[in-house]
């Protein structure tokens, strides 16, 4: 009699991002209802967190990870150098008590925000170099890529992508980048993000409400952008700051919203901002509410009429909810999402934001929202669809008879 396939969910998980948690929460509903009888870990940067949100048993993707608190920067230097060395044994350890290992969604492969060759890229190459040796068959679902100039993270990418069992990509720039880094991709698929699959919660009654979601992000630039990170920072919240003023001085009731912990300083900088120069509107104007899940933000965009947001599952929450968005884009997936759901005129770049043109946008966005939003609905309808063709593609890819390779038979269970 066989057993059910052990599986692993890889991912930056449990640091309260929440948009790679949306993508978790929806690989994880799909492997429950299609796959009950199949044991789940979920192997994180933030297990702890995990398993009190979820109750399912985690572990930390390193051996440094649950090492790094309270050390001195020598000492968490040495660490780091020995935890690299360490990962060479423990990672095939843990990857060879597993069928399959699959990491959902997520842009895994891009450096569009800050990113070191030795964290994350050389984590993931050593799982998916350990998943091919031993038999274990690795899938990255749903990722994003795009194509980096620092040559190591983009022989680590390629090499792991090389090295998958199955491969998908949430937009056809992800899959053209794995190409550019000599992928052979002719076989791999693009399918919609996987958050789209989650539920989402009814629609707020009533008329509008002349509320708008300003979605705000801790953005300090990509890799080129090391040496003048706070140069960046200081001039993306000073211009958001800006169009916060323009909102609350137009009446509009403002609610804003993060995707992860880091953007909390901005949010407390224009906060602080309003109640100093708007001391009469900025408590009566401002709604501050961190959301602690998906679902949770989904719920507060249930209330806006319409979003303005730059991290990309805010915007993606938004348009989950057929809100019409303005996208303040820091990659070109965002750009991509966009344009899919016929708000292509609806965006700017991050690097170059032009608030009064972004006054422009908002205001031709506020009269022709009653048309769009059908537009919108149609479209999820399609990315619907198309999710679940690709569970079904998953299931016949990942969870067939498996045959381990020799080399699994010669580790001796620990």
């Amino acid at each position: 009699m066989s057993t059910a396939p052990r599986i692993a969910i890889l991912g930056l998980l449990g640091s309260g991002n929440l948009g790679n948690h949306a993508s978790f929460e929806a690989m994880l509903g799909f492997l429950r209802e299609q796959h009950p009888d199949s044991p789940i870990t979920c192997v994180c940067s933030g297990p702890e967190e995990v398993r009190r949100q979820y109750g399912i048993p985690s572990m930390s993707i390193t051996w440094y990870e649950p090492r790094r608190a309270g050390r001195g920067r020598l000492s968490s230097r040495a660490a780091k150098a020995f935890g690299k060395v360490a990962d060479l044994v423990r990672t095939p350890l843990w990857v060879r008590k597993y069928d399959i290992v699959i990491v959902p969604g997520m842009g895994v492969l891009e450096t569009t925000l800050q990113l070191r060759p030795w964290g994350w890229p050389y984590a993931l190459f050593l799982v998916f170099l350990s998943g091919r040796l031993l038999g274990t068959r690795t899938a990255l679902v749903d990722v994003g890529a795009n194509v980096t100039r620092e040559l190591s993270i983009r022989w680590l990418f390629g090499t792991t992508a090389r090295l998958a069992t199955y491969r998908s990509y949430r937009d056809e720039p992800s899959r053209q980048a794995l190409a550019t880094m000599g992928v052979d991709v002719s076989g791999d698929e693009v399918y919609p993000d996987l958050a789209f699959a989650l539920p989402r919660p009814p629609a707020a009654p009533g008329a509008p409400s002349r509320t708008v979601a300003l979605g705000v992000m801790a953005y300090r630039g990509a890799n080129a952008d090391r040496d003048r990170s706070d140069e960046v920072y200081t001039g993306y919240v000073g211009r958001i700051t800006e169009f916060a003023r323009w909102l609350v001085d137009e009446g509009y009731r403002v609610r804003l919203i993060t995707g992860d912990p880091s953007d909390q300083e901005v949010v407390s900088a224009v906060v602080d901002d309003l109640r100093r120069t708007r001391p009469g509107l900025a408590d009566e104007r401002l709604v501050n509410e961190p959301a602690a899940s998906f679902g949770e933000l989904m719920d507060q965009l249930a209330g806006v009429d319409l979003v303005v947001a730059s991290r990309f599952h805010n915007v993606l929450a938004a348009l989950k909810l057929a809100i019409p968005t303005i996208s303040i884009s820091y990659a070109a997936k965002n750009d991509v999402l966009l344009a899919e759901t016929r708000l292509a005129e609806f965006r700017q770049p991050i690097q170059s934001l032009d608030v009064q043109r972004l006054i422009e946008q908002f205001r031709a966005l506020e009269l022709r929202a009653p048309q769009l939003r059908p537009e919108i609905e149609h479209k999820l309808t399609e990315y619907t669809d198309a999710l679940g063709r690709q569970y079904g593609e998953l299931s016949s890819a990942l969870f067939g008879p498996v045959r381990r390779h020799r080399i699994h038979a010669l580790i001796k269970e620990a």
